[in-house]
């Protein structure tokens, strides 16, 4: 019976791992398998989220810092809406992957609607930790959100 136990547990672990892998559930910058299953790392509801002054209570509970203009992107993000909206080539292949809005930060939506890509960094090593994510059908951003702390605040990107 303990090797079933066992078994069991290990099967937990893995379908955990996978999930979190694939769905970009991970809490940190880094994508390793221990990361991504949020074993290391602050959880988004840890930390503190201000709203920007004049902001609505929707705007406030749903974890949005305001609106972002694309002029006000860096260009790396510039680049990264280029590559949304022609449908790629993207340069990491767990860009476009879902991001299933756990935390309930972005306006709620059905899973399946929002999608993670990476917005390069300048002199990190691996993906580092601003993203957009966009809601709606892929090559589409008119729905589109940027992070620069892993998923910790987003700001809406105003068309």
């Amino acid at each position: 019976m303990g090797n079933r136990f066992v078994k069991k547990a290990w099967l937990f672990s893995c379908i955990v791992a996978s999930s979190a892998i694939l769905c970009g559930c991970g809490k940190g910058g880094s994508q390793s398998a221990t990361d991504a299953s949020g074993a290391s790392g602050a959880s988004a509801s840890q930390a503190p989220v201000q709203p920007v002054q004049g902001a609505s209570a929707a705007t406030a509970a749903s974890g949005l810092l305001g609106d972002i203009t694309k002029a006000q992107l860096p260009r790396e993000a510039a680049e990264t809406l280029r590559l949304i909206k022609a449908g790629g080539p993207f340069p990491f292949g767990e860009d476009g992957v879902l991001f299933r809005n756990s935390s309930s930060l972005l306006p709620k939506h059905p899973r399946g609607y929002y999608h993670a890509y990476t917005v390069r960094t300048p002199g990190s090593t691996d993906r580092g930790q601003r993203r957009i994510v966009c809601g709606g059908p892929r090559k589409q951003t008119g729905d589109c959100y940027y992070t620069d702390d892993y998923y910790v605040s987003f700001k809406r990107i105003a068309e």
